[in-house]
């Protein structure tokens, strides 16, 4: 079986997401290459190198594919995944922005959010926002497949194994669109789906302001920042710290959701989480159906309360 894994980087580093997907092209068979587009990232193809079970590392190093534009980038993976088996990518935004568009040009279906690999034709996705799980059989040539990474454990690297790198030559223009600009959210804590603890918050916390309470507790417990959608919306947090449906799919150590009802959207993006905490002062909100550790009562109290514990623990 021949599979390619479409890497994901910012032209500097390989994110961890990509880690997690070659785990589950482990899983499908051996003969794994990893296609790295982007422009000056010989630094990342050279990571690649580096990763258990991949038996060679394509680059296409060029100014059209500096910000990986999935226009250009999908006619590219199309063209070379021709000769493959299986195209995987991570199920995060760059993964579901490419992979349909690769579909469409290799008339194949795409298999979305995998979670499971039953047999090299058989897979498992959740659908209902997570509330079932879908067994699907793909009869397609080429099956294109984006991986829930945290369904995956993360392969490791091998700094005794570099495997070698091939530069590959096709340049496609982008005559579709451009790249203007990117407004990122600059932090020192942890990218936030690769922390192990996840402090969340949702419309309880009625401001943006109050939002600080939940940045300091995070701070005190080394965590990434999460939010609910209904918190977004109302602007207390940015976008990219959305956990649901239609923002990020975590899988923290510890989740802790402050002020969060749990709607089905959000569940469907945290409930993987090893252990979740609840704090909410309506006994009858779903998030408590799935949290191994319930507090009623008004967060405004219960979070001074919870840092001052910490406090004396980080004391001790």
């Amino acid at each position: 079986m021949k599979i390619l894994v479409i890497a994901e980087h910012d032209n500097k580093t390989l994110k961890l997401a990509t880690h997690h997907t070659l785990s589950a092209a482990k899983e499908l068979g051996d003969g794994i290459d990893i296609l790295v587009i982007g422009a000056g990232c010989e630094a990342v193809a050279k990571q690649a190198a580096h990763l258990a079970d991949v038996k060679n590392v394509l680059c296409a190093d060029h100014e059209v594919y500096a910000h990986q534009l999935a226009e250009n980038s999908a006619a590219l993976v199309a063209e070379i995944g021709k000769g493959y088996d299986y195209i995987l990518i991570p199920a995060t935004t760059f993964g579901k922005n490419l992979l349909p568009r690769v579909a469409a040009l290799l008339d194949v279906a795409m298999v979305s959010d995998v979670t499971k690999i039953i047999s090299q034709d058989t897979f498992v996705r959740p659908i209902y926002a997570g509330n079932a799980m879908a067994k699907v059989t793909s009869q397609d040539r080429i099956k294109a497949l984006s991986i829930r990474t945290t369904a995956f454990s993360a392969a490791r690297e091998n700094p005794s194994v570099e495997v070698a790198i091939q530069s590959v030559s096709q340049v496609i223009p982008n005559t579709l669109s451009r790249f203007e600009n990117q407004m990122l959210t600059q932090s020192t804590r942890p990218e936030l789906t690769s922390a192990r603890v996840i402090v969340s918050g949702g419309r309880g916390l009625k401001s943006a302001e109050n939002f600080q309470l939940l940045e300091d507790l995070a701070d005190q417990l080394g965590a990434a920042v999460g939010a609910s959608r209904a918190a977004v919306d109302a602007g207390f947090a940015p976008n990219d710290y959305q956990v649901g449906q239609t923002g990020k799919v975590v899988a923290p150590d510890l989740y802790i959701a402050i002020g969060i009802s749990g709607a089905i959207q959000h569940l469907a993006g945290m409930k993987d989480s090893k252990v979740i905490v609840a704090i909410n002062n309506d006994p009858e909100a779903p998030i408590f159906q799935i949290a191994d550790y319930g507090l009623v009562g008004d967060l405004f109290k219960i979070l001074p309360e919870l840092r001052s514990e910490l406090d004396k623990v980080c004391h001790h």
